[in-house]
């Protein structure tokens, strides 16, 4: 009997994942094109995508990173401003809009797609419902430490706790938050601590789905660390510019 949903030849034909720090072998956009083509799990693996989308979007709000250096998958800018648009299912409520001293913007952004990942991961894929299990997880074990060290209560800006995984211990990973040298090192803490968590859950050879959300998540940090090196290399360039 034939085994159902193998992707034999998607697997086979992706370029290989080095380590975190090094050069993503393929962009995002190419990668998801390569998953569609193929008929693979384009669902779930644009759930994944579109997390590193998230995060440029809140970086291009902020001013953090230009127009130009944006590099989407899932989401556009075809907008009148050249922003990227959202999903509707990641826009608020229009009662919501009006209460933005309740939470910030951003974390409802947040829990809006972590609570559409749990939603799509729980017909699709268990990798997806993990690997959200772990990030809302470690994100709101970092964001309990900041409060702390802030004074401040951290319910009030918790990310859909009920979604966390409740088995996984992030103690370790904060300390070494805390012990980090400085910024650069603490967010290298950050996403060592993901890549190890894919490498456990890896599910090699099995030429699943899962094995290809687990691919779509090491590419999503390469690039998050391409962006974040490539930035700073700008910026020493300036700097010897300057002085």
């Amino acid at each position: 009997m034939a085994i159902l949903n193998r992707y034999d030849y998607i697997l086979s034909a992706l370029p290989a994942l080095e380590p975190i720090g090094s050069i993503p072998p393929i962009s995002k956009i190419d990668f998801l094109n390569m998953i569609t083509s193929s008929k693979g799990p384009v669902r779930t693996v644009g759930v994944i995508l579109l997390s590193d989308d998230l995060m440029q979007y809140e970086s291009f709000l902020s001013k953090e990173i230009d127009k130009d250096k944006i590099d989407l998958a899932v989401l556009s800018l075809e907008n009148s401003e050249g922003e990227p648009v959202l999903p509707d299912f990641l826009l608020p409520e229009e009662e919501m809009r009006e209460k933005t001293n309740e939470r910030l913007a951003a974390d409802d952004i947040w829990s809006r797609y972590f609570r559409y990942a749990a939603l799509i991961a729980k017909h699709n894929s268990s990798f997806l419902k993990a690997w959200a299990g772990f990030e809302v997880g470690l994100r709101n074990a970092l964001t309990t430490a900041r409060a702390q060290m802030l004074g401040l209560e951290p319910d009030a800006y918790l990310v859909c706790p009920e979604l966390a995984d409740a088995e996984t211990d992030y103690n370790n990973i904060i300390s070494a938050w805390h012990a980090a040298s400085n910024p650069m090192a603490a967010l290298e803490v950050l996403d060592k601590a993901r890549w190890d968590w894919l490498e456990e859950h890896a599910g090699l050879y099995s030429f699943s789905a899962d094995e290809i959300e687990m691919y779509a998540a090491k590419l999503i940090l390469l690039h998050h660390w391409r962006r974040i090196l490539s930035g700073r290399q700008e910026n020493n360039n300036i700097k010897e510019t300057v002085y």
